[in-house]
């Protein structure tokens, strides 16, 4: 450890305060209990206090701050999605992160870097193409290149994919972005525990209490809550936590990998996404190549990692950059994607009174954390849907009425 370091660290005259502090108790009641206290969460909670005034809150967690989704994730953030709702959702949420550091005076590591999504066959063409103009149409800066373009801007790739899968162009999407995501949790956890929310990790829910008016209660491993409002924001714990309340959703739960490589000198700018290779990939501020895939072809909550994942997705890196092939992994793991038919998240109010969710966010959760969490705090400070998440309301599988993003995924579901 740098002497300077160790020296700050036993400093009596500027001791560094905690990050968060560990309420001693539960009170017995909240205006707002959320579940999760992943970015979503977290985020929620501090626009409620700073936007709404609501400062009575409870974020309960049962394991760790980010220990689910948010740290679980390869940190891409990005705006060029199919759907009008998508597009204008996402690109609200790039807008809210370009300002996070300076408003949490925490260095987040956003980096901006450009965003290609490659095209490897003539009707993977035509739908970058399509979700250009939409991107266009709707002010996101989004637009087709032709393969020259992207040998351009990647020398190092081999464009020919080892021969079966040749690059014929990209969507190219220049506000294409990365960021630190432990750190995002903390700054919206310090920012929220500053302004008066309560953070109770290791304090899981057993049961939430409804009657005819609502919900009334929550019950936890360390005592019972009264409240009238209830968040629930758990990713791949969502159906099991909507069963609480007898709510059934169309969310299915699939395991999502993704593995990181050593530290290499920094040669990698741009994000790269191949749906016909399943893999998506960019580098770190520490030199690693953060890699993922698509999800397991099974049904499974679990977080468990498989050779089978790192293997494949091995090869197909090789494809598009032979000369890794004496790179070391060093670490590799997985989330539970809440998946929906539509590939769109459930937001916003439910049936239940008092009851809100923010899930089925399956491979995209994590450049959501800002947008989600500002509506979600608005949707339930005014018991009323944000306009910009009225097209991912939990009704709409009812009426038929789907928000088909399944073209704007990052890779081939």
């Amino acid at each position: 450890m740098p002497w300077r370091l160790l020296r700050f660290a036993l400093s009596r005259t500027h001791p560094e305060p905690r990050m968060f502090t560990r309420p001693a108790r539960l009170k017995p009641a909240y205006d707002v209990v959320i579940i999760g206290a992943g970015g979503h969460g977290l985020a929620a909670a501090y626009y409620l206090a700073r936007d709404h005034g609501i400062t009575n809150v409870a974020v309960l967690e049962k394991g760790y701050i980010g220990g689910g989704n948010t740290g679980r994730n390869t940190t891409i953030i990005r705006s060029n999605y199919l759907t009008v709702e998508g597009v204008a959702f996402f690109d609200e949420s790039v807008r809210l992160w370009q300002d996070l550091s300076t408003e949490f005076d925490l260095n987040l590591f956003y980096s901006t870097r450009g965003h290609f999504t490659l095209a490897h066959t003539d009707s993977a063409m035509r739908t970058m193409r399509w979700r250009a103009e939409v991107n266009k149409h709707l002010g996101v800066d989004s637009e087709l290149v032709d393969a020259q373009s992207v040998a351009t801007a990647i020398p190092m790739m081999d464009m020919s994919c080892a021969g079966h899968a040749p690059v014929l162009g990209a969507l190219y999407h220049a506000p294409g972005a990365i960021a630190r995501h432990d750190a995002v949790a903390w700054g919206y956890g310090r920012g929220a525990d500053q302004r008066g929310a309560e953070i109770h990790q290791q304090t899981e829910v057993t049961g939430i209490e409804i009657n005819d008016s609502g919900v009334v209660g929550v019950n936890t491993t360390r005592g019972r809550i009264a409240t009238r409002k209830v968040l629930c924001a758990v990713a791949g714990s969502t159906p099991r936590v909507a069963e609480m309340v007898g709510l059934r959703t169309p969310i299915y739960i699939h395991p999502l990998q993704a593995m990181v490589s050593e530290p290499v000198k920094p040669w990698l700018d741009p994000i790269i996404v191949s749906g016909s290779l399943h893999v998506y990939v960019s580098q770190s501020a520490r030199g690693e190549l953060v890699m993922g895939a698509s999800l397991d072809p099974y049904e499974l909550h679990s977080t468990r990692s498989t050779l089978d994942f790192a293997e494949g997705l091995a090869a197909h890196m090789l494809d598009m950059f032979p000369f890794l092939s004496d790179v070391k992994v060093v670490r590799q793991w997985a989330g539970m994607a809440d998946m929906t038919p539509d590939f769109a998240p459930i937001m916003g109010k439910t049936p239940v009174e008092g009851f809100y969710l923010d899930a089925g966010w399956g491979t995209w959760g994590f450049k959501a954390t800002p947008v989600s969490g500002k509506t979600m705090a608005h949707t339930v400070a005014h018991d009323a849907n944000h306009a910009l998440i009225e097209g991912f309301n939990l009704s709409r599988f009812g009426r038929y009425q789907l928000t088909g993003e399944k073209g704007a995924a990052s890779v081939g579901h």
